[in-house]
């Protein structure tokens, strides 16, 4: 057998391709350290951009890909700067074939990569959701266990933005009711880190429910903070994943709300609070896993409960809110839960969305009809 033989310039080659790596590679965490300076008012996006980031910095086996992520920076501009700091091997654009970003992913995925891809709107995943259904959900227990598929399909969703159809579709009922997919949505800046770090760490696929009405949200995050929190909950092997917030306390009622419907939850709390009344508002955070616990424990001490979400109300994620309540909490409830949500209708026109949407004076008169007579 002849042996292998490396030419000079071959070696040269190599070395010049390890010495360049290497360069990126520090200039790239050089440029992380330089961010942390410490609370920091940041965007949404800011902070899923900084959690994608970071994972790559961390694992060389985090990619991210889709539809003009790489040098535009995705429509959103979530993954700019990534395809700069990292190389086009690390993020780069796809063709316009949903079925196709997905299907790679899964590949990849089966030979220990960790995929991040990005559908560029909610319903541009459908053309994705035989793989996702079909491969992506089942391959784990198909296997037996012995496939897992670390990949994270992050969707830009709902409504807010003054899109038409095929941008606003609020999708996370289509994944909550595929058993083997965890579901998440973030609805603050702190959380869009968090628990995108903690997706792209599982070994289970992950939807990624994004928020694009927040994207430009802001709050006062510190980076470092996160940064050690995450470092620290690896190290103990814990998360935060598939546990709901408290993101406001309260005694009168229970809001129940996920991703984009947070913020107006929190407002129609601050309504209500003008007219005396203590509302109490649960930030979901995971849709699957759901955590009953920390919904239940508001709702057993209120003894009154609305459930508020953008999408549809028949056959949604809202509906299983308000059953899994019911069943657990029936003896201490004063009034039925009430739902406000979407109208099960096609999504409207940009003039009419505000009609569509759920908003403060809707909820405050669902929690009107709770029955306080009684």
């Amino acid at each position: 057998m002849s042996p292998t033989i490396t030419t000079s310039s071959e070696a040269n080659g190599n070395v010049s391709a390890a010495t360049a790596q290497a360069a990126a590679t520090a200039a790239a965490k050089a440029a992380v350290k330089a961010e942390q300076t410490g609370p920091q008012t940041i965007t949404l996006a800011k902070a899923l951009n900084a959690a994608m980031a970071d994972a790559m910095h961390a694992d060389p086996s985090v990619l991210v890909f889709g539809e003009d992520v790489g040098m535009l920076g995705g429509v959103f501009r979530i993954t700019d700067g990534l395809t700069k700091t990292f190389g086009k091997s690390r993020c780069f654009d796809t063709p316009l074939a949903e079925s196709g970003i997905v299907g790679m992913a899964v590949g990849m995925a089966m030979n220990g990569m960790r995929p991040v891809i990005e559908m560029q709107f909610d319903a541009f995943a459908y053309p994705a959701f035989e793989q996702i259904v079909s491969h992506v959900a089942k391959m784990h227990n198909r296997t037996k266990g012995g496939v897992k598929l670390p990949m994270v399909i992050r969707v830009p969703y709902a409504g807010g933005i003054g899109g038409v159809e095929h941008h606003c579709d609020s999708s996370e009922a289509y994944y909550a009711h595929t058993a083997g997919l965890k579901v998440f949505t973030p609805a603050t800046v702190a959380d869009g880190y968090r628990m995108l770090r903690e997706a792209i760490d599982s070994d289970d696929p992950v939807m990624f429910m994004e928020p694009k009405k927040l994207y430009w949200s802001k709050d006062q995050v510190d980076l470092d903070a996160l940064r050690a929190e995450h470092a620290a909950n690896t190290e103990r092997g814990t998360s935060s994943e598939g546990r709901a917030a408290v993101a406001r306390p309260g005694t009168d009622a229970t809001l129940i709300a996920y991703g984009p419907s947070v913020p107006t939850a929190l407002a129609a709390a601050a309504a209500a609070a003008e007219e005396g009344r203590s509302l109490e508002v649960i930030d979901v955070r995971s849709i699957v896993p759901f955590d009953d616990e920390t919904v239940c424990a508001s709702v057993r001490k209120t003894g009154r409960a609305v459930v508020i979400a953008e999408a549809h109300g028949f056959a949604s994620v809202a509906s299983e809110i308000v059953a899994r309540v019911q069943e657990r909490c029936f003896h201490h409830l004063a009034a039925p839960i009430r739902r406000v949500t979407g109208f099960d209708v096609p999504y409207p026109a940009p003039k009419l969305e505000h009609y569509y949407l759920p908003g403060v004076d809707r909820i405050l008169d669902a929690v009107d009809d709770l029955q306080w007579e009684n």
